[in-house]
């Protein structure tokens, strides 16, 4: 379970870092259309990797995060809320992961 565990965690740390990549992207180009159709492709991928990974409830889960609407009118503020609805949840699943895991070294 540990080498499953710290295999799930550097996925998501993987997946994160994609989340992260394709948010710069979109920033940069401002084309937060062509960013939410990047973005919807990488979820599906990133629920296929939790579900292989960590079975298929957590997959399930993160599949099911749909954002409400959103009604700011500023179509970067929007899509920074999108990014932050999708890696809030896979930091915190990180975390679980981390916490799961036996320390490295005893620091008591």
């Amino acid at each position: 379970m540990t080498n499953q565990s710290g295999a799930a965690y550097i996925m998501i740390q993987k997946q994160l870092k994609e989340l992260d990549q394709i948010f710069q992207e979109t920033m940069e180009t401002l084309n937060t259309v062509a960013g939410a159709e990047r973005m919807a492709k990488w979820k599906a991928r990133t629920s296929a990797l939790i579900t292989e990974s960590l079975g298929q409830k957590e997959g399930q889960k993160f599949a099911a995060l749909q954002p409400g609407p959103s009604f700011t009118n500023d179509f970067v503020e929007e899509f920074t809320d999108l990014t932050d609805y999708f890696k809030i949840p896979l930091t915190d699943l990180a975390k679980k992961l981390a916490q799961a895991a036996p320390p490295s070294s005893s620091g008591n």
